[in-house]
């Protein structure tokens, strides 16, 4: 199995505070892992770095053999839109739109033809299970139909590679795990990399491994699963 996604000694700060410390961390291509730790460990950070959100200060972030962070602002931008899914902890949806035409937000970004775009992303609310909620503006949506229609979204491109914060985290005990087998149940059959930051040790039980934070370094020994 080939590494997709990895970070060497990476950096990054913010002001005086150092966020990473040199976090160096591999990711196979179709594994899922969770990225564990504290409050203020890094977690996040190095997440956006991993998906091309942030730049390091140092260090590199790679991505299917190449220097993800040496693209520039637009590449890295072009390249979330078509090969990274992200999934953020409170959705981030727009609220004018409605759940169907968030979900295909990021296909008509990339000139999909639109009739086209909303039936994929009506299909994809369909398979997690928000189809009833297509209709229905943000506001409407409780805690776990909006990070339904979040999933949808991140994965309606076929995303070689999801990036997911902290996506239960706002919701009640059922509702994560409906959405955590959403993601997970998805995500695996259409073989795409996991990357799961998370602070809850039954989420990261999921994982096939899993990855702990300290300061904003990788501890040595990662947790095989």
């Amino acid at each position: 199995m080939s590494v997709l996604v990895a970070a060497h000694a990476v950096r990054k700060s913010f002001g005086r505070t150092e966020a990473l410390r040199g976090a160096t961390m591999s990711v196979d291509d179709g594994e899922v892992v969770a990225v564990t730790g504290r409050s203020g460990s890094g977690k996040s950070t190095l997440l956006m770095c991993l998906a091309g959100v942030l730049r390091p200060d140092a260090g590199r972030i790679e991505y299917s053999g190449g220097r993800l962070d040496e693209l520039s602002e637009r590449d890295r931008t072009r390249l979330r839109r078509r090969e990274f899914g992200v999934v953020l902890q409170f959705g981030q949806l727009v609220p004018e739109l409605t759940a169907v035409q968030n979900v295909a937000l990021p296909l008509l970004f990339e000139r999909h033809e639109r009739a086209a775009a909303m039936r994929s992303a009506m299909s994809w609310l369909d398979r997690l299970g928000a189809g009833d909620v297509a209709g229905a503006r943000p506001g409407e949506l409780s805690g776990g139909e909006a990070q339904r229609v979040a999933i949808a979204r991140a994965l309606v491109t076929g995303p070689r590679a999801i990036f997911a914060d902290e996506p239960t985290g706002a919701l009640d005990t059922v509702s994560g795990d409906q959405v955590l087998t959403a993601l997970l149940t998805a995500a695996r059959s259409s073989y795409a990399t996991v990357v799961l930051v998370t602070h809850d040790n039954r989420v990261a039980a999921h994982a096939d491994r899993e990855i702990v934070l300290r300061d904003g370094a990788v501890e040595p020994a990662a947790v095989a699963r």
